[in-house]
């Protein structure tokens, strides 16, 4: 079936075949991040991070980025999806600074617009990392104000959900709401329902992950009163050890306390999964039918950050 994917890192999707492949061609010699098979091989969370700076350590260029978003989306689209939204940091795009990100912001939209053409659909997310602090939030803020347009159409913050507060970013979200972005930010999937509370204080449509909302009724009742759409990634939740298995995921509690929930992968490589797999799991575990995707589908559409007239396209090819 169609899908909407709304909470990809751009980064964290690059398969294991591009990642080598890039390194041989500029002759870097990686580190062990992959197993027998070729995949991606870490043990535990804090190993995850070592293997996937290493591997993305290789993705430095425009053209780079350029290549990596043709090939994430034409993955996508084999697993049915018709719009991606993903996550895309200028730290890593010339250092956030303003005029390096429009270099690499230019090489990746025009990318865009090519897989557009064979009916992938995309958008931009800006991320501020979390854990580089509020200083550096503000530059990565700028340059996502400065670009907003017909790909760059959100601000999502990721990192460290235990460094400091999302209200200590108000700034660089006040900064993207005044430009007409979308806001998300990711809170309860390390930590808990407090961290959901603060990054809603930042005037956010979306939460990324969230899951653990699950953990206080009055903000489950909350989200659902407000519409606000949790970006699940039931998959990355259980590879990283936030819940034993798939019966122990949340989604299913989370839906039928009326909050809005959306699928997507995360980093689907590095947790040996992606949306194909991710929809027969939930369907074998809850038992959920097409009727019910395709209800999650149409919220994620609404959620979406984009204009009315996708939208409506979207809509259009769902239903």
């Amino acid at each position: 079936m169609k899908k909407v994917e709304l909470h990809l890192h751009l980064e964290g999707a690059a398969p294991p075949g591009f990642i080598r492949g890039l390194a041989g061609q500029k002759r870097v010699d990686l580190p062990p991040i992959f197993d027998r098979q070729g995949n991606y091989s870490y043990t535990d969370f804090r190993d995850f991070l070592r293997v996937y700076e290493a591997a993305t350590s290789v993705i430095t260029t425009p053209d780079d980025y350029a290549h990596l978003v043709e090939c994430v989306l034409a993955e996508c689209g084999e697993n049915g999806a018709i719009h991606v939204e993903l996550f895309v940091s200028p730290e890593f795009c010339g250092g956030a600074d303003p005029i390096a990100w429009r270099d690499y912001l230019a090489a990746m939209s025009d990318a865009g617009d090519r897989m557009r053409a064979q009916g992938i659909d995309s958008r931009a997310i800006v991320t501020p990392i979390r854990h580089f602090g509020p200083e550096r939030a503000k530059r990565s803020a700028i340059c996502a104000a400065e670009t907003a347009g017909s790909w760059v159409t959100g601000l999502g913050m990721g990192g460290d959900e235990s460094f400091g507060s999302a209200r200590d970013f108000a700034w660089s979200f006040d900064c993207a709401r005044e430009a007409g972005l979308g806001l998300t930010c990711h809170a309860g999937e390390f930590a808990g329902p407090d961290s959901i509370r603060d990054a809603l204080s930042l005037g956010v449509s979306r939460i990324g992950h969230g899951v653990r909302a699950v953990e206080d009724p009055a903000l489950m009742r909350e989200l659902a009163q407000s519409n606000i759409t949790l970006e699940c990634c039931p998959g990355s939740n259980i590879a990283l050890g936030i819940y034993p298995d798939w019966q122990a995921h949340p989604i299913a509690r989370l839906a039928d306390a009326g909050v809005r929930v959306t699928i997507s992968t995360d980093d689907p490589p590095f947790f040996h999964t992606d949306l194909r797999q991710e929809y027969q799991r939930l369907a074998d575990v809850f038992g959920w039918t097409e009727a019910d995707f395709g209800r999650m589908n149409l919220w994620a559409v609404e959620a979406a950050f984009c204009d009315d007239d996708t939208r409506n396209r979207l809509r259009k090819e769902l239903t």
